[in-house]
């Protein structure tokens, strides 16, 4: 069995120490220079040759920055031979460009992994990728885990007996729904259509919510324009109370302190894909880890054991 080598880019190395000490491996120095005209370099400070190489690198802010990061970590090691290199994605930012829905636009999604795969990646871990489809555009083998169970653990502490899950649309309505099954609660959906980044319509919610104790679930929440839009939907309609989910928080600007002063919010939960500062932070704010659920993932894949058996 080949030695297994873990590094870290400099996106999240919280979440990347984390899940070495789940591993029982030392996170692995790389470091990261920038030279005068401004192009960066990585060098891996740990032997690579013939080695199971995990490379844990989210795409977060500034994602651009952090893209190059990694495809020149895939690179270096590519180039010290390792025995085969695993891209971890907590966040795969790109996942949100997934298809041509206006004329001359790109296909970022599918561009990205072309990158990856290009820069030397043999398989790709992922955590809630904003689309299935996305899984289609790599020409590696995909692990895609979801944050679902980490979220039902955190919420089967209340009391659900009056509760019901709600998409902020429908195409987030079948994770959704498989989470109102592990809550055991009903499940609804808002119809929604986007005009632009942070401008959109939702026209009406299907199901019933009326005098229920509602959980928002979505992959991400970035601006939080749709959620707000939802929320004020679910007022309306007279919702008892309001607890919102997602795996991503990224929370860009202001959003998470203009989503805690909603009425109604009792609380917001994430999980610690996305690195998210202390002065951002809210006291609605609950946090959960995935790094156990990474590394065990990681564990599987060195082993070559069955990743989809985390889900059984």
């Amino acid at each position: 069995m080949r030695d297994i080598a873990v590094f870290s880019g400099t996106a999240h190395p919280d979440l990347a120490a984390e899940i070495c000490a789940h591993l029982g491996v030392p996170l692995l120095p790389v470091r990261v220079s920038r030279f005068a005209n401004d192009c960066l370099e990585v060098q891996l400070q740990a032997n690579c040759r013939e080695r199971d190489v995990f490379l844990i690198q989210p795409l977060v802010p500034p994602v651009q920055e952090n893209l190059v990061e990694l495809l020149l970590m895939i690179d270096a090691a590519r180039g010290a031979s390792a025995g085969r290199i695993t891209v971890v994605l907590p966040h795969y930012a790109y996942a949100r460009s997934d298809k041509k829905d206006a004329p001359r636009i790109s296909i970022g999604a599918r561009l990205v992994a072309d990158l990856l795969t290009s820069a030397g990646a043999d398989r790709v871990l992922a955590m809630t990728l904003h689309s299935p489809q996305v899984h289609g555009f790599f020409s590696v083998p995909v692990d895609h885990l979801h944050a679902l169970r980490e979220l039902a653990t955190h919420f089967r502490r209340y009391d659900l007996s009056n509760t019901v899950v709600v998409s902020p649309d429908l195409g987030n309505a079948k994770e959704a729904a498989a989470f109102a099954r592990l809550l055991g609660t009903p499940v609804a959906a808002g119809a929604k259509q986007r005009f632009s980044d942070d401008l959109v319509k939702i026209s009406a919610v299907i199901g019933e919510v009326t005098d229920r104790d509602v959980i928002v679930l979505d992959d991400e929440i970035a601006k939080g324009s749709t959620v707000v839009e939802l929320m004020e939907h679910l007022r309306g309609l007279k919702v008892r109370s309001i607890r919102l989910a997602c795996t991503h928080g990224l929370f860009s600007g202001d959003a998470l302190q203009r989503l805690s002063d909603q009425d109604g919010v009792l609380e917001i939960v994430c999980t610690n894909t996305v690195p998210i500062p202390a002065a951002k932070r809210v006291p609605k704010l609950q946090v959960l880890s995935v790094a156990p659920a990474l590394a065990e993932a990681m564990r599987r894949i060195h082993n070559g054991e069955s990743v989809s058996a985390l889900f059984a």
